[in-house]
């Protein structure tokens, strides 16, 4: 019998071809450490190609997924399981593994033929890669073949239950709790219940097989939750997910139909998905013709007063600019989000960049400024969302709401959140007493110009892209008048109250503050925290409003006697903050890799700028 060891912390890493359905192996391992108390934080790492080549490197999908007992903030380094279903998903995946990971692999899937897909040279690729590691070699697809030959099934359905397999012995070596994954499955194959069985019955045997054929394994492990967990109902749930939440949230708290018009682009199409199962709601989607057709047809929503939206990446936020820019000078309220992949044109449409912060500040022609907010996290997705759409209709402007591949396909456990704790949302609307005197540029106190939702009796008026008098909303010409109106609608978006910039770690006396934006918060808290456990003195100051910054940003900057803004482009951000705060030159840390940051890579960048 295997001893059962307890662990602070593991990474598990799921891999192999495209259709082997690792992200949703992944997914449900996920789901299942969520709902025993765990922390999680996920990373579905998958290529560009619809369906590669079966066997090949370039097609090999990965899901990795870091559990910890108490708080975890990235998807891990390196995993400490890798199942790997095919010599490509071992040769490419490999690399993530720590010199202790244990390996699991379908030998059925390990034949001649398969290495030679996989460009290997013999037939021994642990020997030819110089694997050392402890290997749980399985002949996964035979067995289930066996498991499933009384179900029916075709061939073809039964090898595509093989991940299920794999996921049983991951749950295995993990001690965790099958009926949970039985629930999921009964779930996501309600209309097809004989599948579902057939998934769950292939899960058992990849338990069975891992805790009666491994019994020599010296040993398992659990996982357990330590500290005090949080009070409340949680999910596992991803960014994009979080996204939409937030934006129905804000839509039910400005009492307003929420109106999204988006065409699909990865990584940000799941977010038309989600919003549009919500019609019982009041969500209105619309899958347009293209990406200029989308947002122009939310700002048509939004002109008819209700809160509009629109969703994409880069390079549709290329193709949005001009009506984006119309938004700008009509002063209407419009969230635009752009989850963030890798460019330039296709680039990396599957990973994940932080390439697109200067477009959204300038990607337009004319002064046209318009507030930016950027997530740090899944979860805070929906928090960053609200906000956004807070902003936008309280400012009567539009605003770009950056997320990135990571953040939106990777998952968290999100605490479901009481609607009532978030603050009211107030559009600056018209009032019966302005009915004879109102004009369309009439400014509130902090600028907004006053919204006059069409219909509303005694408002008649007429917006569109060309500048308008200041006092009276007619066309103008006016050298003046459009020096003024620039001015205006720029202090307008100045005037945005955001929350100040927290400050982490050791505040008062850092020798270094580390600083990034956006969906990097993760992995710079957790390097932060490690290197605080070395004895160094760091601090930790993340952005998540961009336009406009806190109003502390200039005194926290200029507090440390070193700085380095770390982020996923050539320095966009920090030359950002050069502009806003005077005398301001930090150190950089640039990586434009489509992947994540590795915490041991800025641990040791950092330490080289603490220790100068």
């Amino acid at each position: 019998m295997a001893k059962v060891e307890d662990l602070d912390q593991v990474v598990v890493r799921f891999s192999g071809d495209s259709g082997d359905g690792m992200q949703l192996a992944g997914n449900i391992f996920s789901t299942i450490s969520a709902t025993v108390g765990n922390d999680i934080c996920t990373f579905p790492d998958y290529p560009a190609d619809i369906r590669a080549p079966q066997g090949s490197l370039t097609g090999v999908s990965g899901f990795q997924v870091h559990i910890g007992a108490e708080k975890v903030f990235t998807p891990g380094d390196k995993c400490d399981v890798l199942v790997a279903m095919n010599p490509a998903a071992l040769k490419t995946q490999y690399k993530f593994c720590k010199p202790t990971a244990s390996i699991i692999v379908d030998t059925d899937s390990f034949k001649e033929s398969d290495l030679k897909k996989a460009n290997f040279e013999t037939n021994d690729p642990f020997a030819e890669m110089g694997i050392k590691n402890d290997v749980i070699a399985a002949p996964i697809t035979q067995m289930v073949k066996d498991c499933l030959a009384d179900s029916g099934m075709d061939a073809k359905a039964v090898l595509k239950c093989r991940n299920m397999f794999a996921l049983g012995l991951v749950c295995w070596l993990f001690n965790r709790d099958l009926s949970i994954a039985a629930n999921m499955l009964r779930e996501k194959f309600a209309k097809k219940p004989a599948i579902a069985e057939s998934n769950i019955k292939v899960i058992q045997a990849g338990y069975d097989y891992g805790h009666n054929t491994h019994s020599s394994v010296s040993h398992t492990y659990t996982v357990e939750t330590k500290g005090t967990k949080e009070k409340g109902v949680f999910m596992d749930i991803n960014g994009n997910k979080a996204t939409s939440y937030g934006l129905i949230a804000a839509a039910e708290k400005a009492g307003l139909k929420l109106y999204l018009g988006s065409y699909p682009i990865t990584p940000a199409t799941d977010v038309l998905h989600e919003l549009a199962k919500h019609k019982s709601l009041g969500v209105v989607t619309v899958q347009c013709e293209d990406e200029i057709a989308g947002c122009a047809s939310a700002l048509g929503a939004s002109f008819a007063g209700a809160l509009a939206c629109t969703s994409t990446s880069g390079p549709g936020i290329c193709l949005k600019s001009e009506a984006m820019n119309l938004a700008v000078i009509m002063e209407l309220p419009l969230v635009v989000l752009n989850v963030q992949r890798g460019g330039p044109a296709t680039g990396l449409p599957t990973k994940s960049e932080q390439t697109d912060l200067l477009q959204a500040l300038f990607g337009r022609n004319g002064e046209s400024p318009m507030p930016v907010i950027a997530a740090t996290s899944p979860t805070d997705c929906f928090d960053a969302a609200y906000m956004a759409c807070k902003i936008a209709l309280e400012h009567m402007t539009p605003v770009v709401l950056m997320t990135d591949a990571f953040i939106a396909n990777g998952s968290a456990a999100w605490k479901l959140p009481d609607l009532a704790e978030y603050p009211a949302i107030n559009p600056p609307y018209v009032t019966p007493e302005m009915r004879g005197s109102w004009t369309p540029y009439q400014r509130n106190e902090v600028g907004s110009r006053y919204w006059a939702v069409p219909g509303t009796e005694g408002f008649t008026h007429i917006l569109g892209g060309l500048e308008k008098d200041n006092k009276t909303g007619a066309i103008s010409t006016d050298p003046d008048n459009h020096d003024l109106m620039t001015r205006l609608r720029q202090e307008k978006i100045d005037k945005i109250e955001v929350p100040d910039l927290e400050v982490l770690g050791d505040e008062d006396d850092a020798e270094l503050l580390i600083v990034g934006f956006g969906g990097t918060y993760g992995h710079l808290r957790a390097t932060m925290d490690r290197m605080r456990k070395n004895g160094k003195k760091v601090a930790f100051a993340h952005f998540k409003y961009i336009n406009p910054l806190p109003k502390n940003t200039a005194i926290v900057l200029k507090k440390y006697k070193k700085v380095v803004v770390a982020e996923q482009n050539l320095g966009q951000f920090a030359g950002w903050l050069r502009m806003k705060v005077d005398n301001f030159a930090p150190y950089q840390y640039n990586e434009v890799k489509g992947q994540p940051f590795a915490v041991a890579d800025l641990e040791k960048a950092f330490m080289e700028i603490y220790n100068k």
